[in-house]
């Protein structure tokens, strides 16, 4: 590349950024020009940054773009002198101007572009020559005036707008981060130093009264020697206390100034990483109104608290839910106006995204002036849909109508369009909520709109958790993320279908090991209350017996190293204030793990008190396409004491057998993918497995099948057709004993 053609490039670039900057400036005058035309200021703003993107593709040598921003120039300065008024028609010419203008600024516009610029000069033409005077003429603004218009549309940067920016890159940022905590952390190792300095000089205070009391018993004494050494070293401790109090001042002072210095430098790592809210929001308002004139429909969108602060990763991944929920609110609450206009509302839509911060927690809600959600719809489609019976949807409160909105694939849209009507994808929206660890709510009022509450973490890097201890070991959950926490008496365990429960203000509640789930070893406590973890998924909640409440914290989050993957029911690590390491826990994963768990069948008992863990149960890995077969032996073989997998065919069954331990294999032979015949043959050839107990339940019962099934390595043999409940017992226990070990 050539010097010139460097130069070039680098200057389109330069324009390119100063395109997407006015653009901004343009796309958000115009939208308050489309509500208030007559504003000066909006006006003046308008106009400076058109000449200005005129200006610059002059410079660049771009004259298709001086040409688009020359045109809209001439109109924005027509409105400005009174001889038009800007109308809808006018903005959409000059909105399709800023995004030709962006177009142009790319180094591969694309071969139709000369075209369309044609197209659009010429309707920007079109509009001004057959432009509609103002009712009320503009009048002459002087020149201070007009000056003061354009200050007041864009005002002087500040100080701090004005300073140097430097460009740093997200993993730089994130290295500071960690460094800043990893400092935090390592200074907070200064106190355990300074209160074995407070031991030390209590220490010789004590010995310091010792000596007087030898010197005292001493002044009677004949030895003059003896005199002389207590005196020495009664003086001798003194000058020790003395430089042991003025270096604990020294070492106090620079302890408590190194806190100070190291606590600011870690909260201004992580205010480094935060952008206001309304960074997040760039196009929200233009795509708002495109597709609200799209759909024939009038809407606006009002902001507030645009300067809340929040993490640049939270903004990132708010955009995709964020945009979904206005659309919807555009396309399936908003009225028309003639529609609005009979209800006795304004024809123009209202949606309101609100921002705030709430105990360290970000809150959000978009709502609309709308019509709402008709709920006898969403009874009807819970029906059709044969979510639940017509009696049970009857008892069903709102909120439990509601929910079903954010089921996969539900919708109350009778036709598929670009735009989602309301319930599709919602799924897809608090699947990501969840994901940065916050919550969703619908709330609605039949004809007067619909509200989402939403709230999530400020920042991503910091999380406030509840720290708790499971297996020895600390690990956090985060706060966001759990329902409740609460100390459970031994005695209101009960037993329900082979499961523990409990019941909590009328629900009762499925209670599991934590440590069972995270496969850790459980220490046992004697209290007689249990500390439970509460959480929840879309049908029913879940408490988690932990060993012991460790306390809050705000952890900085770190993740894990790239070489170990994704670690189950693990988001990340964090360290104490104390520099213990702890384990951030994914709650989602946890939830899935929980409902693996449940399917396996095993649960350990959380209530019994002190002493040994009792023997593990046996362990029996059941294969069999048939759900039906698969969990009567399941049910049969838990009611014995034993623990059960599951496999859906042989190519599972044999993945489960290499990746776990299992006592006995209780095997189909007709299965997808691969049969019981081939499933036992690698058995048999793996010298890990070759010991294990087989046994084949076939509805086959031919001798040959049963030869072919004992020659293959199975230990025993028997038929669905015949066998009943004690026969299947029975042989397993001949093959493996008991349940217990």
């Amino acid at each position: 590349m050539t010097p010139d053609q460097m130069r070039d490039a680098s200057l389109l670039d330069l324009f390119r950024m100063e395109a997407e900057a006015q653009k901004q400036v343009l796309d958000a005058g115009l939208l308050v020009l489309e509500r208030d035309p007559g504003n000066a200021g909006q006006l003046e703003a308008c106009m400076r940054a058109a000449h200005s993107l005129k200006g610059a593709a002059r410079i660049v040598g771009l004259e298709r773009g001086v040409q688009v921003a020359h045109a809209m120039e001439d109109l924005l300065v027509a409105a400005q002198e009174g001889l038009l008024r800007l109308l809808p028609e006018h903005i959409d010419a000059l909105l399709q101007g800023t995004d030709m203008l962006l177009r142009i600024a790319q180094p591969q516009a694309g071969s139709g572009v000369d075209a369309c610029i044609d197209d659009l000069t010429d309707r920007l033409q079109v509009l001004l020559g057959f432009a509609v005077p103002a009712l009320c003429p503009a009048p002459d603004v002087p020149a201070g005036e007009a000056s003061q218009a354009a200050a007041t549309a864009r005002p002087e940067p500040s100080s701090e707008e004005r300073a140097r920016v430097l460009r740093v890159s997200a993993e730089r940022f994130d290295h500071l981060i960690d460094l800043s905590g990893k400092s935090l952390v390592e200074f907070q190792r200064m106190k355990p130093l300074s209160d074995s300095l407070l031991r030390l000089k209590r220490q010789q205070e004590s010995l310091r009264r010792t000596l007087e009391s030898l010197r005292e018993q001493s002044l009677g004494s004949a030895e003059p020697l003896l005199q002389a050494l207590v005196n020495e070293s009664r003086n001798q401790l003194v000058e020790c206390q003395q430089q042991l109090q003025a270096h604990q001042a020294l070492f106090d002072d620079f302890a408590w100034r190194g806190g100070q210095r190291t606590q600011q430098l870690h909260d201004l790592a992580l205010a480094s990483r935060m952008r206001p809210f309304s960074d997040g929001l760039t196009g929200q308002a233009r795509m708002l109104r495109d597709l609200g004139r799209s759909l024939g429909k009038q809407v606006r969108l009002d902001i507030e608290g645009e300067n809340t602060q929040v993490d640049r990763d939270v903004l990132e991944q708010l955009e995709a839910p964020l945009t979904h929920l206005l659309r919807n609110a555009v396309d399936h609450g908003v009225e028309q106006p003639s529609l609005r206009r009979r209800k006795g509302k304004p024809e123009e839509g209202r949606v309101l995204l609100r921002a705030d911060q709430h105990a360290g927690m970000l809150v959000l809600e978009i709502s609309d002036d709308g019509t709402g959600i008709d709920l006898e719809h969403v009874r009807q489609a819970v029906v059709q849909r044969r979510f639940a019976s017509a009696e049970q949807v009857a008892q069903m409160s709102e909120d439990e109508l509601l929910a079903f909105l954010f089921l996969p694939g539900f919708s109350l849209s009778q036709e598929v369009t670009e735009v989602s009507g309301r319930g599709v994808g919602l799924d897809v929206v608090q699947h990501e909520i969840r994901r940065m660890r916050g919550n969703v709510r619908l709330q609605q009022v039949p004809g007067e709109g619909c509200r989402f509450h939403i709230e999530l973490p400020l920042t991503l890097s910091v999380v406030r958790a509840l720290v708790v201890s499971i297996g020895g070991e600390a690990y956090a959950f985060p706060l966001a993320q759990i329902e409740r926490m609460l100390r459970l008496r031994r005695s209101d365990i009960v037993q329900l279908e082979g499961r523990q429960h409990f019941w909590l203000e009328d629900e009762h509640i499925g209670l599991l090991s934590a440590a069972q789930l995270l496969q850790c070893t459980e220490k046992k406590g004697d209290e007689d209350n249990i500390p439970i973890v509460l959480i929840r998924d879309r049908e029913r909640c879940h408490g988690l017996a932990v060993e012991a409440f460790l306390g809050e914290s705000t952890l900085v989050l770190m993740p894990l190293d790239a070489r170990l993957g994704k670690i189950r029911d693990i988001a990340g690590g964090a360290l104490l204030h104390d520099g213990t390491p702890v384990l951030v826990l994914d709650v989602d994963d946890l939830l899935s793990s929980v409902g693996k768990l449940l399917g396996d069948g095993y649960l350990d008992k959380v209530d019994h008190v002190g002493g040994e863990r009792p023997a593990a149960s046996k362990r029996v890995l059941v294969v069999d396409d048939s759900l039906t077969v698969r969990e009567l032996e399941r049910k049969l073989l838990l009611s014995r004491g034993y623990q059960v997998a599951v496999a859906v065919d042989g190519m599972d069954g044999w993945n489960a057998l290499r990746a776990e331990h299992f006592d006995l294999l209780i095997t189909d032979i007709d299965m997808p993918r691969m049969d019981g015949i081939e499933l036992v043959t690698l058995v048999r050839q793996d010298p890990r497995l070759r010991s294990l107990p087989v046994m084949v339940v076939s509805y086959k019962d031919r001798e040959e099948d049963r030869r072919r099934g004992l020659e293959a390595g199975a230990d025993y043999y028997l038929a669905k057709a015949s066998f009943h409940d004690e026969a299947l017992l029975e042989a397993v226990q001949t093959l493996i004993g008991g349940g217990q070990e």
